[in-house]
This record gives C-alpha cells, sequence and structure tokens, in this order.
C-alpha cells in the first residue's frame, strides 16, 4: 500500500512538473523521500498498534473415541466426513456378554430381596435375628450397585458423538474388537470454532476483548467476514516451564507473536470452515484510527489477490 502511496505521489509531481505549475528544484526532487518517511512515522508503523494483522487458522477440537467397554465391533453405521449431530451412534459392540451379566445381576437381586423380605418378616414375630436382616440388607444394596454398573456398560455398548461434528479417517470395521484402553476412531468437533490470529508481540499491546476484527480466508476469496476479539491468550509454550530435576536450563529468547482468538458474527461461516483454514485478520483497536482505512484496503486488496496467489 505504501509503494502504491508513493508512486501515485510521484505520478502527481510529474504531472505538476510537466505542466510547470510547480519548478523542478532540489525540494521537489527530495521531496519523494520526504513524503516516503512522512507516510512510514506517521501512518504505517503506528498502524501496526492502531490496527494490528496477523495471519489466522481455523482450529477444530479432535476427540479420540475411546470406547468404556471392551468387545467385538457389531456394527459402524458412521460415514467418514459425514455431519453427524450429537448423540447419534458411532459405532456398537457386541452387547451380548454384557446382556447375560444385566440378566444375571437381575435374578441374584430378586432372590436377595425375597431372603431380605423372609428375614425381615421372622424379625418382626421375633424368630429371627436383627444381625441376619442387616446381612440381607447389605447383600441386596450390593447386588444393586452390581446392576447399575452392569446396566452402565451394556448401555456404553452403543457408542454415540459427543457433540455435533464428523469422523474422519475412519479405518474401524464390523467384526473389529476394540478395547477400553485404546481410541476406536478420530472425531472433529464443530460446535465451536477457535479461530486464532498471530499478533507480533509490539503490536498487541492495545488490543482487548470486544474490539471489531476482518478476516479474508483463502477458501472464500474476495470476501471479508466480520467479527470480535474474544481473548488474548497469557501464555506461550515459550514461556512455560515443567518441573524436573534439572537445573534451569536457559532457552533461546524469542519474541514469539502472541495468538488472538476471535469470534466470526456469522456463524454459519463459522460452522462451515474446515479445520486449518488460513487466512489474514486485521483488530481495529482504538488507537490510531485513522489507519483503519489503510488497513481495510490492505485487507481487500489481499482477498482479491487471494483468486490468483496459493500462498
Amino acid at each position: 500500500m505504501i509503494v502504491v502511496l508513493l508512486n501515485s505521489y510521484i505520478a502527481l509531481l510529474a504531472l505538476f512538473v510537466w505542466l510547470r505549475f510547480i519548478p523542478l528544484n532540489l525540494f521537489w526532487k527530495l521531496s519523494p523521500v520526504i513524503v516516503l518517511l512522512a507516510l512510514l512515522v506517521g501512518l504505517f508503523i503506528p498502524m501496526g498498534w492502531g490496527a494490528p494483522s496477523g495471519p489466522a487458522m481455523v482450529i477444530r477440537y479432535s476427540v479420540q473415541i475411546v470406547p468404556s467397554v471392551s468387545g467385538e465391533v457389531v456394527d459402524v453405521p458412521v460415514v467418514s466426513n459425514a455431519p453427524i449431530k450429537e448423540g447419534d451412534v458411532l459405532f456398537r459392540i457386541d452387547p451380548t456378554t454384557y446382556s447375560a451379566q444385566v440378566s444375571a445381576i437381575e435374578a441374584q437381586l430378586k432372590f436377595a430381596e425375597l431372603r431380605l423380605s423372609q428375614m425381615t418378616q421372622l424379625e418382626q414375630r421375633g424368630a429371627g435375628r436383627t444381625f441376619d436382616t442387616e446381612q440381607r440388607e447389605a447383600e441386596v444394596d450390593q447386588l444393586r450397585a452390581q446392576l447399575e454398573g452392569a446396566r452402565w456398560s451394556l448401555e456404553k455398548t452403543t457408542v454415540r458423538a459427543p457433540a455435533e461434528g464428523y469422523v474422519t479417517n475412519l479405518a474401524l470395521r464390523k467384526g473389529a474388537r476394540v478395547t477400553a484402553q485404546s481410541a476406536a476412531m478420530a472425531f472433529i468437533d464443530v460446535s465451536h470454532t477457535v479461530l486464532g490470529i498471530e499478533i507480533p508481540q509490539i503490536y498487541a499491546r492495545y488490543i482487548q476483548a470486544g474490539q471489531p476484527a476482518e478476516i479474508t480466508f483463502k477458501i472464500f476469496p474476495g470476501r471479508i467476514y466480520t467479527g470480535r476479539v474474544e481473548t488474548v491468550l497469557q501464555a506461550l509454550s515459550t514461556g512455560q516451564v515443567q518441573p524436573s530435576g534439572l537445573a534451569v536450563t536457559p532457552p533461546d529468547v524469542q519474541s514469539a507473536p502472541f495468538v488472538v482468538r476471535i469470534v466470526l458474527d456469522d456463524k454459519d461461516v463459522a460452522q462451515r470452515l474446515p479445520a486449518g483454514s488460513t487466512g489474514l485478520a486485521a483488530i481495529y483497536t482504538d488507537r490510531v484510527k485513522p489507519s483503519h482505512v489503510i488497513r481495510k484496503v490492505v485487507l481487500r486488496q489481499t482477498a482479491i489477490l487471494n483468486y490468483v496467489n496459493p500462498f
């Protein structure tokens, strides 16, 4: 943008000299340098503080689907990369053994409740001991707890989607055996879109939650979408210290960019964006507001160039 403005000034200056409106003296010869410095110091450098910009990426949460019970897979109704809703069936595990366990405990519980009833009647008539009644009550309570756990295991033989999203890289097939310690598939949660922007540290000083933002995506060239700053992440991995048995090892100090999360105003677009979608975003702070116009022009130029620029 600064090149466009400078070239426009030089073209206008050449026109005025050719029309003899101004003399071609030393001052006018050096004026492009003066204009360049004025644009840099007065507009483009402060624009980094008033309207910072940086690369953006769409991030999706990936959930490892680990079954709560083990067994043979008898049905996989889900299709890879097809949209599914929360609660839809991902796959089913053979419930035969778990159903049999529930039936067995139910039979034991029915018998234990009958014995408890008999012991209670004997105690009320004075022909039974209180200890025997309390022992039968403990057996009934224990079997009820076992039955609740068995029913839970039986219910977990049907594995359902934890949220709205889709399964990717699906390799699970009918007949495979899954265990409660290993992931069976990868589920991509699309119920919440995470949009992160990298902002250099020197330009992040005036960014606050709620400020307006604009973004253009490579996948949607020529379009500008609006949003709001949600938060500025307060931690980077370079500033993290993990406990260990070693002495302090000074890391290489680098001014890594901060990550700013924004929320798009158009929720439908947020849902349609694939994970890994990249683009360029700008945040408009309360400072250096005249620079906002230049930043908007630059962002729209980038949006148009996205038709031909793959990088």
